[in-house]
């Protein structure tokens, strides 16, 4: 019966959401402070690109990413060290039963955008998309026929 009333959605749930944007807005006023005691952490500035909470709300995944893209994984490896400690902090400023259990993955996301604009650099795609869609073309059978029906 239930199943009937609340179907399968095909993403996250409005909570999952804002949960999510509440961590991440938590950890990235956490990180620009400074609030995490350990020193290799505090000489990097980390973006906190996107959270992902798992339904239940006991572990979310947050993507990270070192300002410039330099020492990535030195960068990963200090956020994983600090995990307690972070998922400490962040707690305190959600209103949950449990606090989630915190993963963290480096963003690909800035190296996708990269690859997109280096392809849309390439001569040959600019030219394919500077050429004109046939669609945009006028259809001169269709004029023709409009003539017809004036007459």
């Amino acid at each position: 019966m239930s199943a009937k009333r609340f179907p399968k959605a095909s993403g996250p749930s409005q909570r999952q959401l804002r949960v999510a944007e509440v961590i991440r807005h938590r950890m990235a006023e956490i990180l620009q402070r400074g609030d995490v005691h350990d020193a290799e952490l505090q000489r990097m500035s980390i973006t906190v690109s996107e959270v992902r909470v798992t339904p239940d709300l006991r572990s979310a995944i947050a993507f990270v990413m070192p300002l410039g893209g330099r020492e990535p994984e030195a960068a990963l490896a200090a956020m994983r060290r600090n995990k307690g400690e972070i998922r400490h902090q962040v707690a305190h400023g959600l209103n949950l039963r449990f606090a989630p259990e915190l993963r963290f993955e480096l963003d690909k996301t800035f190296d996708a955008m990269d690859n997109a604009r280096r392809m849309f650099a390439d001569p040959r795609v600019m030219a394919d998309v500077a050429a004109p869609d046939e669609a945009d073309e006028p259809d001169v059978d269709a004029d023709k026929d409009a003539d017809k029906d004036d007459a």
